[in-house]
Formats: C-alpha cells, structure tokens, sequence
C-alpha cells in the first residue's frame, strides 16, 4: 500500500475548538493553527449559515446519525472541511483530496477502496468500540438515605 490513511476520529469538543482556532486567526497573514493533521468527526454534519446584511458565515457542528466531518489541516495553516455520508468517502477525500465522484487518471474511488478495505475497517472497529461505550450506562449505588429506610415495611405480629 503505497498511500496509508492517517485520518484519526476525534469528538465533538477536540472539532469545536479547532473551528474556533479557525475562527480567530481568520484574519491573519499567516495563521498557525494549535492542531494540524487529518481527523474525522463521526455522527455530525456541518451547517453553513448566512445572516442577512452580513457579510460573514456562521458555520455550526448538528448531530446527524451516521453523517462524517473531515477536516484536513495537513499544512497547519489551513483547515479544510467537508461533509460526507459515509466513512470510506471522508477516508478518500482525506488521502487523495478527491471527492469519490471526480474522475482522476491515476485511479477511482473503488480501486482506492479495494486497497485501503483494511484500514478502514480499523476505523470502523473504533467508531463500533466508542458506540459501545456510549450506550452502557454508568448506574452508581443510590445512597441510603432516611426516607428509603422508613419506607421498608414491617410484618404485623399477632396479638
């Protein structure tokens, strides 16, 4: 494999903070952004609104089940954004810069995917392991307290 992914999975906080690093340094000649590399944002979809009369957008991470954010901030300069529906196409965009319906003499989007099956269903191995971890819920003891002991009933004795 000449071309491995190095795209990792990051959550909602890490996405937010690298958008508002964007954010501030927007304006200068040559921003240094804190994190750079290849990350993928799994069960969020990027908004874009505009305001009217104003000339800036407003660009908002929703929650939108089995919906990928790339961002590719490779240079540390500049963070590229895009929305994908499924993860083998946020993965490509990543490592080739291609969209899976662009046309490129060196290759398409399923010969690219024949050869990167195993990376990505590492990726998908991760995603399934954070998913698990979500839904088990964490149940801590309740606490005795006064009104739980006076509320445990007692047997009547016979007279």
């Amino acid at each position: 494999m000449k071309n491995p992914i190095h795209a990792s999975m990051i959550t909602v906080d890490q996405a937010r903070a690298m958008l508002k690093d964007q954010r501030e340094q927007r304006d200068e000649r040559f921003p240094q952004l804190a994190t750079s590399g290849q990350y993928i944002l799994p069960d969020y979809r990027l908004t874009r609104k505009r305001e009217a009369f104003k000339i800036r957008r407003h660009t908002f991470l929703k929650k939108h089940f089995r919906s990928y954010v790339a961002f590719d901030s490779d240079n540390g300069q500049t963070l590229w954004i895009h929305n994908f529906p499924s993860l083998s196409e946020a993965c490509f965009w990543l490592n080739t810069g291609l969209k899976p319906n662009d046309t490129d003499s060196a290759g398409s989007y399923q010969s690219w995917k024949e050869e990167h099956v195993a990376e990505i269903e590492a990726l998908k191995d991760q995603l399934r392991a954070q998913h698990q971890e979500k839904k088990k819920p964490v149940v801590a003891p309740k606490p005795v307290t006064v009104t739980t002991v006076k509320k445990v009933k007692r047997a009547k004795s016979k007279k």
